[in-house]
């Protein structure tokens, strides 16, 4: 008899495809720290007036930087899990970009902190989302948490905080994550949906009971402000819950994609 007529067949990984291409993106868009223009560029924007003045327009920008250095040092601990956690070796081979990725976020914003005043006040809420996401109980879970709804609605606000702070540090930091969340985010929506593809009822309606958990914690984050900020924070206030319903909308709309019934999913009240 033949090797050939007693071989065993191969498996067919051919619905791993979209994961393996956002492995490929994930390492085409490799960058080093060192790619950043320190010392070439001012780290946040410059204020001018009164040392006073200047002061204080520095502090908003290091409660900026210091929030995002929170998310990311959350960030590093949920894809050092989901490396751990996918069976799967096209996603194990992903996450272990993201891995990096996470810890090159997180070593950039610690270098800009420290040109800015060191670290400062901590969100509340993005410790408790932070706990909410790696307490999950399941890979299914942690993905569509981590991936599929909260690296998407962070991506807008990367956007904004770079359009504000033309010609520093950290709309360069801020540019350059905002490419990387977007491939975190694709190769989990395309995870996601294979992990969904034979998923039972029950497992669907825990995807659901987690996203009524935290979108309303999702909400207090990305509406709170730190002391530097109140003030602006209430002048913005309006434009901010209307970005924020918008958002929300959209990750509802991205549920949907994933065959989950997205009816019982509640939007918090702005």
């Amino acid at each position: 008899m033949s090797a050939e007529a007693v071989a065993e067949p191969t498996e067919d990984r051919s619905r791993y495809a979209g994961v393996l291409r956002f492995y490929e993106l994930a390492k085409h868009a490799e960058w080093k720290v060192d790619d950043v223009a320190w010392g070439e560029l001012p780290p946040v924007p410059e204020g001018k007036g009164s040392p006073e003045r200047v002061a204080r327009r520095r502090d908003i920008w290091r409660s900026v930087v210091m929030q995002q250095l929170q998310a990311d040092i959350i960030a590093c601990e949920m894809a050092a899990q989901l490396l751990n956690a996918a069976p799967d070796p096209e996603a194990r081979l992903y996450y272990s970009t993201m891995v990096q990725d996470e810890s090159r976020h997180t070593e950039a914003w610690l270098k800009l902190i420290g040109q800015v005043g060191g670290e400062g006040e901590r969100d509340p809420h993005l410790d408790r989302l932070g706990r909410m996401f790696l307490e999950a109980d399941s890979l299914e879970e942690k993905v569509f948490l981590m991936q599929v709804f909260f690296e998407r609605l962070i991506i807008p606000r990367f956007r904004l905080i770079a359009r504000s702070s033309r010609g520093t540090i950290l709309e360069e930091i801020c540019n350059r994550l905002a490419i990387d969340d977007g491939i975190h985010h694709g190769s989990g929506m395309a995870y996601e949906r294979i992990l969904l593809e034979h998923a039972p009822k029950k497992v669907k309606g825990r995807l659901i009971d987690a996203a009524n958990r935290m979108l309303p914690e999702f909400a207090q984050h990305a509406l709170w402000r730190p002391k530097a900020r109140e003030f602006i924070g209430s002048l913005m206030e309006s434009r901010d819950r209307e970005r924020l319903h918008q958002e929300l909308e959209h990750g509802r709309r991205l549920a949907a994609s994933l065959g989950l019934d997205v009816s019982e999913v509640h939007l918090p009240t702005l």
